[in-house]
């Protein structure tokens, strides 16, 4: 049998561990480098400031007026502070119209106009549309009166238990006015000297003169009205 040299039995095992070495390390190369990539957390989002609560506050209104004069609102928003927009709106009967802008002091305070034109009984509101840090807000503002002049006499005495153009009969406690165009049972806003009253048109007069409305006794005695002069009338 032929002798080993020790040199080369050497050289051969460390070649061998060599390569044994090289292939384990592969496998675990490969295996590194396969792993899918970890996505990097995504930084977490700031959540957003709820807004504050806004509210309109309503403290005067002038709610008699003549057409062709103006109708004044005035209020305040809260939280207070300056600049935000204000609208004052009017009902038309098919919705709500914008008559004015305005934009609060550093007070919130506000002051609305309208310049009026037509006669009427108008509900009005005030609304805040909102911004960034304030919700929206709305406020009722109750009913405005838009009145014109008109000539007015009364009638009663030597006519009770007669018979109204509307129907029914004339009373001394018959809320109501005669007028010669306006439909049956149209509701009428009258003012005089400080006093309102809104009654139905329940007959037909006057046929006096330039008059336009018979008062019977009570809405007379309502208004404290005299015999002939002028009333405010929405219509």
């Amino acid at each position: 049998m032929p002798r080993l040299n020790p040199r080369r039995t050497a050289t051969v095992s460390g070649a061998l561990l060599t390569t044994s070495l090289i292939a384990a390390a592969v496998p675990a190369l490969a295996s590194t480098d396969s792993q899918p990539a970890t996505a990097a957390p995504a930084p977490a989002t700031a959540a957003k400031a709820p807004k504050a609560k806004a509210s309109l506050q309503v403290g005067h209104v002038r709610r008699h007026v003549v057409a062709g004069r103006n109708l004044v609102v005035r209020g305040h928003l809260r939280p207070g502070g300056a600049g935000h927009a204000v609208a004052l709106q009017v009902d038309r009967g098919h919705g709500w119209t914008t008559v004015d802008h305005d934009r609060t002091d550093r007070r919130g305070r506000y002051r609305l106009r309208w310049d009026t034109s037509r006669t009427g009984r108008q509900r009005l509101r005030v609304t805040f549309g909102g911004t960034a840090t304030l919700t929206s807000a709305t406020r009722d503002a109750g009913r405005a009166n838009v009145y014109r002049p008109a000539l007015a006499s009364w009638y009663g005495p030597g006519l009770y238990g007669g018979h109204l153009a509307c129907g029914g009969r004339l009373t001394a406690g018959t809320l109501g006015v005669a007028n010669k165009h306006l439909p049956c049972g149209t509701k009428v806003t009258l003012h005089y000297r400080g006093r309102t009253v809104r009654v139905p048109v329940v007959d037909r007069g006057p046929y006096v003169g330039a008059r336009e409305y018979d008062l019977t006794a009570a809405t007379k005695r309502k208004l404290g009205f005299g015999s002939t002069g002028t009333v405010l009338s929405t219509r």
